[in-house]
């Protein structure tokens, strides 16, 4: 891990002090072979049995007292099928809240606005201020006039990849479902940065305890308020702006990255609302990563997309990104120097050389030219360049199952091979040259088609500004709040069938 001053270190020892007593009103099996590994590691042989038969009287114990309480949502009862080529219909306006309304929790400014405020130390290289501005959208976009078409530049910012969870509480405020009054709620969004909040502790001299701060002390405020003890938190949710595996560390060595957030006992029932969910856990689903383009109108939408149908592509394919030497065998260095030797036909954006903000006119342009775009892991399994990519209508080609298998199920269809390509990345490693085997196989019209239907998707995984009219469309924020709001009502209505 990278080092900084001491100062950082007694930065958050203060930053503790001061607010703890503020109070205002890889596969699941692996997962629990590590944990208990690591429990066994510090358990001597002749004592292993006796744990393991304390550990089994109290699974028996918290499944009989489990019944005292509201069941969890079961992933087969309440999560609707992935969608096919269409989405719910926006409903009509005599039933816009049909599916209940939200209600906001009031949380101490630490756990939000302070960590807006308190910009530049989010990040201990630069300032973050940028970043989470305008309501997350980020600062607007310069030098693409001769990008995108003249009329639509003021919807463009350079907007961060990590942004959603600010994104989705500035829409929360003036969402058109939102109640002040908790009885009526269906849903209880909690608005923590835990994203924001983790981020500062990532790197440098802090221990496991500075990373879970203010998860803990979130936590401990929630779990006294009403609806939480009426319900366990089962019909609340939360927005993660970073990867799942940030909030998901096993164990409380200082040297092991991110915060046990999702771990934590009170969160064993929540939503969780991540840019890359877990395909183990049932109580998260991913959302898309926000992109640079936030449509003010239905006419935005509308033109954009007639803009990249009607796009004219030099290119194959494009690989926007840069290489990772400290990764052994890193697959993005076989990309880079394949599509290197073959620049007649691959286009490259290295991002070692080229500024790759989010958004940058490169990059863009890049994504215009080209019919198909390379998608390698990112931080995680999945990236934001993918969304980048199918909004210039070029089409993703992934190298891992993981990169869209089980991911961002309420946004894209499930029908992944109509509008995407895979090549298993280790086919790719014996003989890079199989990619343009791959993709010359598809004729002109199977290409014109696959870029069709993620044409007709891209509203679906767009941000607007809130109390916009998109007319026919619905945007990524709306579609996740009528599923949230569809899962809770139904698991409301099982429940009360079932007497729990």
């Amino acid at each position: 891990m990278r080092s900084t001053s001491g100062k950082h270190a007694a930065g958050a020892a203060e930053e503790q002090h001061r607010y703890r007593s503020y109070s205002p009103r890889k596969s699941k099996k692996l997962e629990i072979r590590t944990t208990l590994q690591s429990v066994k590691s510090h358990v001597s042989s002749h004592r292993w049995a006796w744990l393991a038969a304390a550990i089994s009287l109290q699974v028996l114990l918290i499944l009989l007292l489990s019944r005292a309480s509201p069941p969890p949502p079961s992933p087969t009862t309440y999560t609707q099928n992935r969608q096919t080529e269409t989405t719910t219909l926006p409903p009509g306006p005599d039933d816009v809240c049909q599916f209940g309304r939200v209600y906001i929790y009031d949380l101490a400014p630490m756990l939000n606005e302070e960590l807006l405020r308190n910009c530049h130390d989010i990040d201990p290289w630069s300032s973050r201020c940028n970043a989470v501005s305008n309501g997350g959208f980020g600062p607007s976009a310069l030098g693409l006039d001769d990008v995108v078409p003249r009329n639509l530049t003021p919807a463009w910012y350079w907007t961060d990849m990590y942004s959603a969870e600010v994104i989705y509480h500035e829409r929360m405020k003036n969402y058109i479902c939102r109640t002040m009054n908790e009885d009526e709620a269906t849903a209880f969004y909690i608005p923590f940065y835990a994203g924001l909040a983790v981020g500062r502790y990532l790197w440098g001299n802090y221990t496991s305890k500075d990373r879970d701060f203010h998860s803990i002390t979130m936590l401990n405020w929630v779990k006294n308020q009403t609806p939480w003890m009426k319900s366990n938190g089962s019909d609340h949710f939360i927005v993660l702006g970073r990867l799942t595996w940030d909030f998901r560390r096993l164990t409380d060595n200082d040297t092991e990255w991110g915060t046990r957030f999702i771990y934590m006992p009170l969160m064993k029932n929540v939503l969780k609302l991540s840019v890359e969910r877990s395909p183990w856990d049932p109580l998260e689903i991913s959302i898309p990563y926000p992109t640079a383009f936030h449509p003010r109108s239905e006419s935005d939408i509308r033109v954009w997309q007639d803009f990249i149908r009607s796009r004219q592509r030099s290119s194959l394919l494009t690989f926007v990104g840069a290489t990772r030497k400290k990764i052994k065998n890193d697959f993005r260095t076989v990309l880079m120097s394949y599509c290197k030797n073959e620049s007649s036909w691959c286009r490259v954006v290295d991002c070692s050389v080229t500024r790759c903000y989010d958004g940058a006119p490169a990059i863009l342009e890049a994504f215009l030219g080209s019919n198909f775009c390379v998608q390698p892991k990112g931080d995680g399994s999945t990236r934001r360049s993918a969304f980048d990519c199918m909004l210039a209508g070029s089409i993703p080609v992934y190298f891992w199952r993981g990169s869209f298998e089980k991911q961002f199920e309420w946004h894209l269809p499930a029908s992944y091979d109509k509008y995407s390509v895979f090549i298993d990345n280790n086919d790719v490693r014996n003989d890079s040259s199989i990619i343009k085997k791959v993709l010359e196989k598809y004729s002109t019209e199977e290409v014109r088609q696959m870029r069709e239907r993620i044409i007709n998707f891209v509203p679906k995984f767009l941000y607007s500004r809130s109390n916009v009219n998109l007319g026919k469309f619905t945007d990524a924020f709306d579609i996740t709040m009528d599923e949230v709001l569809i899962r809770f009502s139904r698991q409301k209505m099982f429940s009360k069938q079932h007497g729990y």
